[in-house]
């Protein structure tokens, strides 16, 4: 009988476990063999690059992408898949200078050992014909000398064949599709000088034209965002920044649209996310981010690649005086530029108002504020506003069915247009409550509701177009179902154009297509590894989307509704965001900041 081995006893692994390991923190799903394969493309001075995924029954069959780099002699190719072995560092000094995507030798080999890789490649000036080496789970299962252009052809099929657990826990076509989109995109605009050809099953998704930033921005996102971007060239001391940044006018939730590449090295990184976002000072609100697509060159000893398994992250020396510069060349370029808003960036003729200084007397007057405690609006805010309450007030149920654990509330009056000062009828403490994250949470518990019932939806009367990316296209079909159940309808147009019809009827009549897309992106810029139900953040975009603003003048009338309202809701105390609705202030904690007792 064979000798159990003792716990704790350790033992070399066997190569063939060594490289499932290996190729688990590689290759991490489809997207990680593209974002690979690609990079090795461009390490060999490819300018054209095609891309093509096939699929069947919802699930990626095959990755191919050809290059027409430098290709590989047949001894190379023989050595393409063996683990560590790699034609870009010779010695250690050599990965503290290192300038190439790929370095450590391990890509084609991981990606090997999860899948059959086929190998097609010809040295460029040698004679006319290559070699073709067929990889099977790690072992060369085929070599045979073949005709083939000058470049490499690598065929990645059945992938995690021997690994089910890590095939089982794949997403669907659509967020798997949106994964390689979303690198390809971020590829494409680090090296905008290749020519890229992106294809899902014979359909071309994608493309790059092969010429200046501003020419692939165009492809990828349209003339929407391609009018509204302005061209940046900064060197300071420690870096030097080339690309474009979107114009204030054109800004997004969040920085899923802020690309930075770091010596053509695509990386992601919040805090120079946030650095861009710096430059814009008080030009874009807080709750907003640019749209940059931003390479920045820094000497490669100031850079560690080398601190994550796909190397999406870098290590920079001298972090704050890369992001001081990198602000202030957001700051230099914005500096001398005509930043009006133009027809061009909205698709129509401007509807904003023209200033102008003239001299003379002001044309226009200044109304002495009124001794009333609650701001009274102009009739169109007060009248929008109106509907909006009236609407929430219909649609919501009849809340907890007992008594509300908010107290019944004396309006005081407004502060900023953004909280209402109320306190409790015959009480002395003093509550501020936002009059958007009220409105939120009613609006929200309305729409949950709403449960099966038809959605009510109304029709616009001039349809929304929207150009979206390629990595927001791949998302949004599959999120149609969902959107038609909470009241939208769209049509797609082709090519990365979408009609979209009908809106929920809580986000109001007056959406245009700022409002729409700041639907779309809110649900679509979400990371699509999140936890959280589709429907549920669809939901909770729509209620945001649909609330009173901060800024919006109440009358007294409108804030009592709005109070009366909240006391009905399950959950008044927070918006369904987690902000706090209402924030509440002792009457003994006031005495003590004038050091009464």
């Amino acid at each position: 009988m064979e000798s159990q081995r003792e716990p704790g006893e350790i033992q070399v692994l066997d190569p063939q476990t060594v490289s499932r390991i290996a190729a688990g923190e590689v290759v991490e799903r489809p997207a990680s063999v593209v974002k690979e394969l690609v990079e090795n493309a461009l390490d060999a001075g490819a300018t054209r690059v095609e891309v093509e995924v096939t699929s069947r029954r919802g699930t990626i069959t095959g990755i191919r992408v050809t290059d027409n780099g430098s290709g590989m002699t047949p001894k190379d190719a023989d050595l393409a898949c063996v683990r560590h072995a790699t034609s870009k560092i010779r010695t250690l000094p050599d990965l503290l200078m290192v300038q190439s995507l790929g370095f450590r030798g391990e890509a084609l080999a991981s990606i090997a050992a999860v899948s059959r890789l086929s190998l097609t490649t010809r040295k460029a000036g040698s004679a006319l014909s290559g070699v073709r080496i067929v990889n099977e789970g790690g072992e060369v299962i085929e070599r045979v000398e073949c005709g083939c252009p000058e470049g490499t052809t690598v065929e990645v099929e059945e992938i995690f064949f021997n690994t089910p657990a890590r095939r089982k826990f794949l997403r669907s076509l659509p967020a798997e599709m949106a994964y390689i989109t979303g690198i390809l995109e971020r590829i494409i605009l680090s090296r905008p000088d290749v020519s890229f050809r992106v294809l899902h099953n014979r359909k071309t998704l994608m493309s790059g034209p092969g010429g200046s930033v501003h020419d692939a921005a165009l492809h990828l996102f349209g003339t929407g965002v391609g009018c509204a971007l302005i061209p940046l060239d900064f060197e300071g001391a420690v870096i030097r920044v080339e690309g474009v940044i979107s114009r204030p006018s054109l800004s997004r939730q969040n920085p899923y649209q802020v690309f930075l590449s770091i010596n053509r090295r695509p990386v992601q990184s919040r805090a120079l996310s946030l650095a861009v976002k710096a430059g814009y000072g008080t030009l874009l609100p807080g709750d907003r981010f640019p749209v940059a697509i931003l390479d920045i060159t820094i000497d490669p000893h100031l850079v560690d690649v080398n601190v994550h398994p796909t190397k999406r992250e870098v290590r920079l020396g001298r972090e704050k005086d890369v992001k001081s510069e990198l602000s202030r060349a957001v700051e230099t370029a914005l500096k001398d530029m005509d930043l009006t808003f133009g027809a061009c960036e909205s698709g129509k003729a401007s509807t904003q108002s023209t200033i102008s200084l003239a001299s003379g007397p002001p044309a226009y007057h200044i109304d002495e504020p009124s001794p009333a405690t609650v701001a009274e609006p102009g009739r169109s805010i007060r009248s929008d506003t109106d509907r909006r309450i009236r609407q929430t007030e219909l649609g919501l149920s009849a809340g907890t069915g007992g008594q509300s654990p908010v107290p019944d509330l004396e309006v005081l009056g407004t502060l900023d247009n953004t909280y209402i000062l109320a306190c409790p009828r015959g009480g002395e403490d003093l509550i501020l409550i936002d009059q958007h994250a009220a409105h939120e949470r009613i609006l929200y518990e309305q729409v949950i509701d709403a449960g099966e019932r038809e959605p009510e939806c109304q029709e616009l009367i001039v349809p929304v177009s929207l150009h979206l990316s390629p990595r927001e296209a791949a998302i949004l079909p599959a999120l149609f179902p969902l959107l038609e159940e909470v009241g939208f309808s769209i049509e797609d147009f082709g090519r990365g154009t979408y009609a979209v019809r009908a809106i929920p009827i809580v986000l109001g009549k007056q959406i245009g297509q700022e409002g729409v897309r700041e639907v779309v992106d809110a649900l679509l810029s979400g990371d699509v590894r999140q936890d959280l139900s589709e429907k549920e953040r669809v939901l909770k975009v729509i209620a945001c989307r649909g609330a009173i603003k901060a800024g919006t003048p109440l009358t007294g009338e409108q804030c009592r509704s709005l109070i009366a309202q909240l006391r009905r809701t399950a959950h008044p105390f927070s918006c369904p965001h987690g902000r706090p609705t209402m924030v509440t202030f002792k009457k003994r904690e006031l005495d003590g900041l004038f050091f009464r007792t």
